[in-house]
């Protein structure tokens, strides 16, 4: 079986190019022709390669590179070796990030599973659709009647797009995704399996519990990303919100009338409650359930397999169940092990120090 290589690179960069992408000044001696065709770990990388660190953990990896070049932030630099131009910036990895997508620009964001340019055969689409030029649509994927789709827009195989629906130019929407009451912005990324605009879980209780009517609609804005296998419930009364630059990972519920904020961070596995509202820029860690009607102020950090069931201020790092500030969370851990670690000896033959 011959390898195959998924993402090969489609150019290559001279130092001069990585230089100048990334902001920074060539060390002395370094050719600025010198080509890049490719990027590598430490371990693997060849003298072709563009490699990174900016962790001490790989620092022996450092020192036994065969790299072309690495980018390295100023604490480590002077452990390249001498084959290797030290590319010295405060961020390797944001750099070498924008670098990899100059080499590989297929791997950001899906394509065609089919190969298509246009319309395939076996996709269906509503006659009242309309698409404009330059949308792919792949093979069993349904369109409905009224929906909008800008150009660049990539339909995966199997998706869905229920009435209505509006994306806007140079999306990508998994394949098998279903999207219905919706508004999409651009430059969104809906990987497969994504559900968007299903009923919120509403029902008013009683001896029979009462259906509430899910009226309102599920808005995404501009150059949002959303796993595999991710629910985003339509609003009841009001819409559903996902702010601007929000990257959601794999696995996540997120209920009705929520509202996430601009270049939020939700990682894979959290639960967020209805009608919960999350400021700019908040991260939650893997596994965080947030009850409903709450609010976490901007820039706010929750650590993972945290429960939230009280307001977060701005800025602020919580983490625990129930979550609280981390200094607070730390002290409960560390006394908690103190007395666990106590009540676990045996008084016989390790007798308490107020014992003796």
């Amino acid at each position: 079986m011959s390898d195959l290589d998924f993402f090969a690179a489609t150019g290559s960069l001279t130092l001069a190019d990585v230089a100048a992408a990334a902001g920074i000044a060539l060390p002395e001696g370094a050719d600025p022709e010198y080509r890049l065709t490719g990027a590598a770990p430490l371990e693997s990388a060849g003298p072709h390669h563009l490699a990174y660190m900016d962790n001490a953990r790989y620092g022996e990896a450092l020192t036994a590179t065969r790299a072309g070049a690495c980018l390295v932030s100023p604490r480590f630099a002077a452990r390249c070796p001498a084959g290797t131009v030290a590319l010295v910036t405060r961020d390797p990895y944001r750099a070498y990030a924008a670098l990899l997508g100059r080499l590989h620009p297929d791997a950001m964001r899906p394509g065609s599973q089919f190969g298509g340019r246009s319309i395939a055969p076996g996709a269906h689409v509503h006659p009242d659709a309309r698409l404009e030029e330059g949308v792919t649509v792949d093979p069993g994927a349904v369109i409905g009647p009224g929906v909008e789709i800008g150009s660049g827009s990539v339909i995966g195989p199997n998706a869905v797009i229920g009435p209505g629906v509006r994306i806007g130019r140079d999306c990508a929407i998994g394949a098998g995704t279903t999207l219905s009451h919706a508004l999409v912005g651009n430059r969104v990324i809906l990987h497969p399996g994504a559900r968007l605009g299903q009923d919120g879980f509403g029902f008013a209780m009683g001896a029979t519990h009462l259906k509430v009517p899910q009226i309102g609609r599920v808005i995404v804005q501009d150059d949002v990303e959303i796993g595999a296998n991710t629910t985003i419930d339509r609003g009841a009364s009001r819409d559903t919100v996902i702010g601007e630059g929000t990257k959601i990972d794999n696995l996540v519920q997120i209920a009705h009338n929520v509202v996430i904020g601009r270049h939020c961070v939700i990682v894979s596995g959290v639960g967020i409650s209805g009608s919960t509202t999350l400021e700019d820029y908040v991260v939650l860690g893997g596994q965080v359930g947030v009850v409903g009607h709450l609010r976490i102020g901007r820039g706010a950090q929750i650590a993972g397999s945290s429960n939230v069931n009280r307001d977060v201020p701005p800025g602020s790092r919580w983490g625990g169940t129930p979550a609280k500030p981390v200094r607070a969370w730390f002290r409960e851990l560390t006394t908690l092990a103190r007395l666990a670690e106590r009540s676990g000896k045996d008084p016989e033959k390790d007798p308490a120090p107020d014992a003796a």
